[in-house]
């Protein structure tokens, strides 16, 4: 390992499940550490297996793993190797999940439903995290379901930056695809030099998955280059939805931008296809070649990742990285 963590290195570890490999390897790059070699296969029948091919005795252990299709098997795998880690005596054990899964069941929408976020913090828990790391929390309540320390981090910055150098902000409005996630359309309109806010009224019935109807754009975004956030996109429909109406509006340039690509189809068509000027994600999930289109622009969280893993192993500040204290 190198010198870029601390005089401690050697009781740094870092271990990437099988879901999205090639975010853990830039990580990797980024601290200057090599993945922990580990076997893991899959048995006939489903069953995981999971063994770490050097001692993991005191050290501070951080397991990467996203949670593309088929997010469940991911689940189970994450949690086998957090069990392995503690059943290895591991001193401290840091969940990383760029992407945190079931985050869009925090609460209850209708009665007898569960609240499948809390299910899957308690399950780190069981399996013996001691810490969470995650990206860009559906809601920011899901920090308060899990029994220790949550750092939740945040793509906006390299996002709005992104934006800001390709586009500049002059004559641009921070548009929210709902009433929702106008908080988080502040945040963006602070960034991009005080821009104006517009959102999209829509509806959604609770009863159907990704069925969403949008109605019509509040704010004023005639002939404006309009930036259209999101903390996901899954299908598509809401976003490709939005474009339209904002089009229709007399928008200027759309510029979709989201911190999670799920991507499920046929979100890449929708996409490709939906009138924007260009779409930026971030790798929190990995996006497959199928999934890709012309006007995709994938940033890495790998820096920030990295940065956040070196805070906390060295007893630092994460809350610095977002300029705090």
């Amino acid at each position: 390992m190198s010198s870029k963590c601390s005089p401690q290195e050697k009781n740094l570890i870092l271990i990437s499940g099988r879901a999205h490999p090639e975010l853990a390897e830039e990580v990797a790059q980024e601290l200057g550490v090599t993945l922990t070699k580990t076997t893991m296969r899959s048995f006939a029948n489903g069953e995981l297996f999971v063994r770490y091919e050097e001692s993991v005795r005191g050290t501070d252990a951080f397991v990467i793993q996203s949670f593309p299709a088929p997010l469940n098997e991911w689940l189970v795998e994450l949690l086998i190797m957090i069990d392995a880690l503690k059943r290895g005596s591991a001193n401290h054990i840091t969940a990383i999940l760029p992407f945190y899964p079931y985050s869009r069941q925090d609460k209850k929408h209708l009665g007898r439903e569960p609240v499948s976020a809390r299910l899957i913090a308690d399950l780190l828990k069981t399996a013996g995290a001691d810490r969470i790391v995650s990206v860009d929390l559906h809601t920011d309540q899901i920090q308060g379901f899990f029994d220790g320390p949550v750092d939740h981090m945040h793509a906006m910055g390299q996002l709005a930056q992104y934006v800001k150098d390709n586009y500049g902000t002059k004559n641009m409005v921070v548009v929210s695809p709902d009433a929702g996630r106008v908080k988080a359309a502040e945040k963006w309109a602070n960034i991009l030099d005080g821009a104006p806010l517009a959102f999209v009224h829509k509806t959604r019935d609770p009863r159907v998955a990704n069925q969403i109807v949008a109605h019509r754009v509040i704010g004023d975004v005639k002939g404006r280059t309009c930036v259209l956030i999101d903390d996901m996109i899954d299908t598509g429909g809401t976003i490709a939805g939005a474009v339209k109406i904002l089009t229709e509006a007399g928008a200027g340039d759309v510029i979709i931008a989201c911190t999670h690509g799920v991507f499920s189809d046929p979100a890449a068509e929708r996409l490709a296809n939906c009138g924007a000027k260009e779409v930026i994600t971030t790798n929190t999930l990995p996006i497959p070649e199928e999934h890709q289109f012309d006007n995709l622009t994938v940033l890495s969280m790998a820096p920030l990742l990295a940065a956040t893993i070196s805070e906390i192993f060295n007893n630092g500040s994460v809350t610095a990285l977002f300029g705090g204290a």
